[in-house]
């Protein structure tokens, strides 16, 4: 279990090396609603902040293994080099080429395996073993989830204090530690979102337990997640109110919206809330709604809107 304390510590661990993303208005959002633009984060998403401070409490010099369609990769990459660690990250053959890419440019060494057949965890495993190496996993670990809580820290800190939080769900890292601090600091109600094809936590929720579902395959690659973790699952079974899904259409709509009104670049996974309050599945009298990546090549990005 984390809490507000583990959250604040993470900020100052993060302070001067992650970016302190602005605070984004729309209008035609509502003037009641804010948006945490984490496409602009170091490494293009809000996993840069539990990696740094997940893998800055080891020795220096460390070897970690990962494990990541993505995001994770790419931070874990980059938070190992500027530790002085050296990273191994598994990633799966149908990852973005734009992120396997990244994930090599910041130094790390990548394996390749298949999502649908493969058990990442056992073979992050099998290669921890073999390199001497410390697992970092992409949620489910008490450092992760309060470095990705500092999303919300931030948000709340730079734009006050709002009713409901809106936060994409897949492991649950993000939620677990945006929930921890955002309840501290008087957010109402905090709402995850998923894609309709892999609803999870959905289920989860409705069962009163962890419910584990096939591998969903959606546009929002990043949220490909099969069941809760058991650490998150903890943590959000408690403090998240609700979780609601999008189609993968609504998250293009959502996409095309951010690119058009907000000028942004924003992957299928780092969309779905603003898909949720587009769509009318989510509201309140005022929102936060974190945008949790952009990584989304140009060909790809250009063939999912139609353009």
């Amino acid at each position: 279990m984390i809490g507000p304390e583990d959250v604040r510590a993470a900020a100052r661990v993060l302070d001067g090396v992650a970016h302190r993303t602005p605070v984004v208005r729309s209008r035609t959002l509502g003037e009641h609603v804010v948006l945490k633009p984490e496409c602009l984060q170091r490494v293009g998403a809000f996993k840069f902040r539990g990696a740094y401070n997940k893998i800055a409490s080891l020795p220096q010099g460390a070897e970690v293994v990962a494990y990541s369609s993505g995001n994770h990769a790419q931070a874990v990459a980059l938070a190992a080099r500027l530790l002085g660690a050296h990273a191994t990250i598994l990633m799966p053959e149908d990852a973005p080429t734009s992120k396997l890419a990244a994930t090599r440019g910041y130094g790390a060494d990548v394996v390749s395996y298949d999502r649908y057949t493969g058990d990442r965890e056992a073979i992050a495993v099998e290669l921890a073993g073999e390199r001497d190496a410390v697992v970092v996993p992409p949620y489910d670990d008490a450092l992760i989830m309060a470095g990705q809580g500092t999303a919300a820290l931030e948000l709340v800190e730079d734009a006050g204090v709002f009713d409901t939080l809106v936060v994409p769900l897949g492991g649950g890292g993000l939620i677990a530690g945006c929930a921890t601090i955002a309840k501290h600091l008087g957010v109402s109600r905090v709402v995850g979102v998923e894609p309709e094809a892999g609803d999870d936590w959905r289920q989860s929720f409705a069962a009163g337990r962890p419910v584990e579902i096939a591998v969903p395959r959606t546009i929002a690659d990043g949220l490909q997640t099969h069941a809760p973790g058991a650490l998150t699952w903890e943590v959000a079974s408690r403090l998240v109110d609700a979780v609601v899904t999008v189609s993968d259409a609504q998250i293009v709509d959502a996409m095309r919206f951010a690119f058009e009104r907000l000028k942004l670049v924003v992957e299928p996974s780092g969309a779905v809330g603003i898909a949720a309050v587009l769509a009318g599945v989510v509201t309140a009298p005022s929102l936060g709604i974190v945008i949790s990546g952009g990584n989304v090549d140009a060909a790809r990005f250009a063939q999912l809107l139609g353009l």
